[in-house]
């Protein structure tokens, strides 16, 4: 079979403006970047719209290191949808740099079943991440600049807490100090850069409902504190408006099309371990303005994606899904099944039946949100018959929905199945209105333990002296009403990204907690998570090229 970017160069596309109007949406109205990809304002936003389309998430079990191929099953329903005479459209995310380079090699989805065009998608697309990371180290330079100007009338930072970000994944520069080598380079303090998708500016882009939002929410972030112990926060430095104005484009969703040119809102990236995981509210909401049936995805597992898409996302937006699509894949379920993880591409019928204990744990927790769930089993090429009919079999014993995903080999054909199973069950069965996992006047100590406790299966949870420090500071501030995002491994229900399956009896150890005032939600980092990934040993950076014009290297 060729390759994902063989595939895509093979597809001639549409031009963006006649995608626009194949959906209905207003070609005056967009403005194109190149022939293929196109802005589309907020303010085309129907609510009443939105509220007669059929939101549909895709999440998955717990993945492994090669993913579960969300974004392939999510395009590819996306396109068995419109294959049965549905208007569908995608809403995604887009992809980082850091993942694109590093270990994955993009995030465009694969096969037959992808949003195109797929290089610049993955690279620099529209410029919205180099927008994110501009406006969030602009903060940073201001407020040093303040910090530097200010400092012989006798003012001074107690505690700054916020640091730099980078869409690269670059481990050496978790923890740096600046200011070195005189007084005219600045003021010598500890810093240190966490990755563009864990920036705040994401959260607040993909969180903002327009621009007045996004002004009000950018003055509400809590730089640090001063050495009179007052909250110091982007307000108090004047400088909300020139952040706006480098966001300015990037707030507005991008439209571009699948492999069948089915339209596609791909905008925004937080990742689901370090940050809440979901595209933009705006994206999402103009896809169901223009879509009767709307496929969008939440980062990893479960466990982390749904719940904070849910818990976050729903609950801010006012956003009730109609069904949710959980991802198993044969490898995946082996690996939790006790599998070497060389050896998960082989026949392993026991190796599998001991993993379906992950997916069944995936899908009571999301049941438990009144969420009706259907399993899409994505297949991979070395699968085997019997061991697809045995998941089957299996969710036909619980009452689950089942259907094989053939999208990456077959394009929307090979989703037709799927796409049928998720028009009928919603006719007959939809979801039932969301189910939080936590209430918003709920203690921050008894979000995280409905969470950790009640959803990974944590015996307890405690804290660090400085998580401990954190949560008093949250309280004297008033945001304990925010919403709790985790920040764990997104390879096991625990904070130990070794144990596979389904982790019980564990405590649940919160490191620190960030307060993103202007998000609205407080990140608990718990485990080892770092919110900067490092490189693997072979990244795939090594494999990226341009060959006569060509890129080569992108997945």
């Amino acid at each position: 079979m060729k390759s994902d970017i063989e595939i895509a160069r093979s597809i001639e596309l549409k031009k963006i403006k006649q995608v626009a109007r194949d959906y209905d949406i207003p070609v005056d109205e967009i403005e194109n970047y190149g022939r293929y990809i196109a802005k589309v304002p907020e303010r085309l936003i129907d609510e009443e719209s939105v509220k007669r389309s059929h939101l549909i998430l895709v999440t998955a079990i717990t993945p492994t290191k090669a993913g579960i191929g969300k974004t392939t099953v999510s395009v590819g329903l996306a396109l068995g949808l419109n294959r049965i005479g549905k208007k569908a459209v995608c809403a995604l995310r887009e992809p980082s740099l850091g993942p694109c380079f590093g270990m994955k090699g993009g995030a465009a989805g694969g096969g037959y079943a992808q949003v195109l065009p797929m290089e610049k998608i993955n690279l620099h697309f529209t410029g919205d991440f180099h927008a994110i990371t501009s406006a969030h180290n602009m903060i940073t330079a201001l407020l040093d600049n303040y910090m530097y100007q200010n400092q012989d009338n006798g003012f001074a930072m107690k505690e700054v807490l916020w640091n730099r970000v980078l869409d690269v994944n670059d481990r050496g520069l978790r923890y740096i100090v600046t200011g070195l080598g005189g007084k005219t380079n600045g003021i010598t303090r500890e810093s240190g850069f966490d990755i563009t998708p864990a920036s705040e500016i994401m959260a607040i882009l993909c969180l903002a409902t327009d621009e007045k939002d996004l002004r009000r929410r950018i003055e509400n972030i809590l730089l640090g504190f001063t050495s009179d112990n007052k909250p110091l926060t982007v307000k108090d430095l004047g400088i909300a408006g020139s952040i706006c104005v480098l966001l300015k484009d990037a707030l507005s969703p991008n439209l571009v099309q699948t492999t069948e040119h089915t339209a596609a809102f791909v905008h925004g990236g937080p990742f689901a371990n370090i940050a809440h995981g979901c595209n933009s509210v705006l994206a999402t909401k103009l896809a169901m303005t223009y879509g009767d049936y709307v496929v969008t995805e939440a980062g990893f597992g479960a466990d982390l994606g749904a719940e904070k898409f849910y818990d976050i996302k729903c609950r801010k937006a006012g956003l009730q899904p109609s069904l949710t699509v959980i991802v198993a894949t044969a490898q995946g379920l082996k690996m939790h099944g006790g599998v070497a993880q060389e050896d998960i591409k082989l026949p392993n019928r026991e190796g599998l039946y001991n993993g379906l204990a992950n997916l069944d744990k995936h899908i009571a927790n999301l049941q438990s949100f009144g969420q009706t769930v259907v399993v899409a089993f994505n297949r991979y090429a070395n699968d085997v018959e019997e061991e697809i009919e045995l998941v089957a079999r299996h969710c036909c014993d619980m009452g689950v929905g089942f259907a094989v995903n053939n999208a990456f080999t077959e394009g929307g054909s090979g989703a037709v199945d799927l796409a049928n199973l998720v028009v009928d069950t919603i006719e007959k069965n939809p979801s039932q209105p969301l189910k939080l996992a936590y209430e918003d006047d709920d203690s921050v100590e008894m979000k995280v333990s409905k969470v950790a406790m009640g959803l990974y299966g944590a015996a307890y949870v405690t804290y660090s002296l400085a998580a401990k420090k954190k949560l008093r500071m949250i309280q004297e501030l008033h945001y304990g009403h925010f919403p709790v995002c985790i920040a764990k491994t997104q390879y096991s229900f625990s904070t130990d990204a070794k144990r596979y399956g389904v982790a019980a009896g564990f405590e649940f150890h919160v490191r620190d907690i960030v307060i993103n005032a202007g998000a609205e939600m407080l990140v608990i980092v718990a485990g080892d998570i770092m919110r900067m990934p490092g490189l693997p040993k072979v990244p795939q950076a090594l494999h990226i090229d341009v060959v006569d014009g060509e890129i080569e290297g992108l997945s």
